[in-house]
This record gives C-alpha cells, sequence and structure tokens, in this order.
C-alpha cells in the first residue's frame, strides 16, 4: 500500500515536488477543519476575561478551577478542546507520510540537489539539511512569535507558556532523525499551518 502510493507520487516525475502538492492537497482538504477551529478558539479567546477571573480565584484549586471553567464554556456552547480535532485529523495523514518515506518504494529514488530523498542527515551530512534546517528553524520562529501574540488575549497555563516557546524546533530534530523526504514534509506542513491559522484568524469574525 505505502510503496504503491510512493510508486505514484514518484510517477509525477519530479518527487520532492510531488511530495510538497501532495501535502498541500491534503491541507486543503482538511481546511474545513481547521476553520471551524479558529472560530471554536476565537470563541474560547472571548471568554478569556471570565477564565481569568476564575484562575485568580481557583489558581492553587486546578480541579475546582477546571469545573467551572467549563460550567462557562459549556454556558456559552464553546468547546475547551477547540483546536485540537484539526490536529488528530492530520495525525492519521503524518503516520502514512512516515510510512511512505521510510518504506523503499520509487519516491525515495528521486533527488533534492543531487541528494537522494532517501538520505539520512547523521549518515550524509549533506548543505541540503541545513538549508532544511534553516527553513524549519524560520518557520518554528514564526510560529512562537505568533502563538505569542495570541496569548495576550487567550489565558494560557504556565507550564504551557514554556512549551509553546519550544515544542515548533522540534521539527529540527525530526528531520534530523528522518529521511529527507519527511523534511520536505515538514517544512510544507508546518509553513501551511502557521500560514493558514494566521490567515483565518485575520478574517474569521
Amino acid at each position: 500500500m505505502f510503496a504503491d502510493l510512493g510508486a505514484a507520487l514518484a510517477s509525477f516525475g519530479m518527487p520532492a515536488l510531488a511530495i510538497i502538492l501532495f501535502t498541500v492537497a491534503v491541507r486543503l482538504m482538511l481546511h474545513p477543519l481547521y476553520r471551524a477551529a479558529v472560530r471554536g478558539e476565537k470563541a474560547k479567546a472571548k471568554l478569556a476575561p471570565e477564565i481569568q477571573k476564575l484562575q485568580k480565584k481557583y489558581g492553587k484549586d486546578l480541579v475546582r478551577l477546571s469545573e467551572e471553567s467549563q460550567k462557562i464554556y459549556k454556558k456559552n456552547g464553546v468547546s475547551m478542546f477547540a483546536g485540537l480535532l484539526p490536529m488528530l485529523a492530520t495525525l492519521p495523514f503524518f503516520m502514512v507520510m512516515y510510512q511512505v518515506v521510510t518504506t523503499p518504494n520509487p519516491l525515495l529514488d528521486g533527488t533534492v540537489f543531487g541528494v537522494s530523498l532517501s538520505a539520512h542527515f547523521m549518515s550524509s551530512f549533506a548543505w541540503v539539511f541545513f538549508v532544511l534546517f534553516g527553513l524549519l528553524a524560520v518557520v518554528a520562529y514564526v510560529t512562537v512569535r505568533w502563538q505569542q501574540s495570541r496569548m495576550t488575549t487567550t489565558p494560557t497555563p504556565g507550564f504551557m507558556t514554556g512549551l509553546i516557546k519550544v515544542l515548533p524546533y522540534g521539527t529540527i530534530l525530526v528531520a534530523a532523525y528522518l529521511p529527507l523526504a519527511a523534511g520536505l514534509y515538514l517544512l510544507t506542513t508546518t509553513t501551511w499551518t502557521i500560514a493558514e491559522r494566521a490567515l483565518l484568524y485575520r478574517i474569521l469574525s
């Protein structure tokens, strides 16, 4: 199955471009879910003042804080887990792509500037990987800055503040471990994610 998908993508003649276009196609199909999630997140943001009052009142009682927060969300018809659905929907796709880029198939016979899509950073140290890591770092930096700007309107637990600054850079570690083909997927999907979310937050009321 995975080898067949890899062969189908390789049939486009430009395997690296096929990975990018396939990723974009899937993200377009998932767009309605992300659109709904952003609407939910913006609804949560409107309740931020009430949640902040609860945090001051029940800050040390996490159980009570959670219960009272749920009451407010339920009263206003807002899900506490707004934004999680798109992430969960993306996971199966990531698992499929992982299998495609790690299972021997014609797609991995392709190259990027002479470097095989099946190559690993730890075994080749090719300059293409350093360019990839640099681009992933830029996307991670933009993601962190955007998420921090959202923290001014959306209550965020203290431990999450630290994670928000670190997690986006995890893509670099993943790309260093997986084949170059996976790195192209990560770069495409993370770039799409931040661009899509920033646009949706701007245009959705």
